[in-house]
């Protein structure tokens, strides 16, 4: 349970960006709003539909852990147990940002566009009001 006190997870993630990583993510969603909004309907729900399939920067994050983790896993297994260091290193990634909202990765991510849930919903939501208006 979140307290008061407790950013939730895409606030730790903007927290963690630097300022002007976040001013570009914002400016492309502000970018991309204006650009449907005087789109057809059926252009504003195909566009929805494409946010709702987005992935948000958490689930980039642990599909990229899950896969080198588990790479590591296979070739420390079959190859050489030095590669077993690889799992150690990216759940320890993995965990630091659960606890602190940061992890090395994260700014890559971030630089290369990947947003959180509540940047893609703040575009999806804007849309939909857009629809509502007319």
């Amino acid at each position: 349970m979140l307290h008061a006190e407790d950013p939730t997870s895409a606030d730790r993630v903007r927290h963690s960006t630097a300022p002007h990583v976040n001013h570009e993510i914002d400016r492309r969603t502000n970018s991309n709003i204006r650009r449907y909004a005087n789109s057809s309907e059926e252009v504003i729900n195909r566009r929805i539909e494409e946010l709702d399939k987005e992935w948000d920067v958490e689930r980039t994050l642990e599909v990229n852990a899950s896969t080198l983790a588990l790479t590591g896993l296979l070739l420390g297994a079959t190859v050489n147990r030095k590669w077993l260091a690889l799992p150690a290193v990216v759940l320890s990634f993995l965990l630091q940002h659960s606890l602190q909202g940061w992890c090395p990765p994260l700014p890559i991510l971030r630089r290369s566009g990947v947003r959180t849930r509540s940047e893609i919903d703040r575009e999806k939501y804007e849309l939909k009001a857009l629809l509502e208006g007319r």
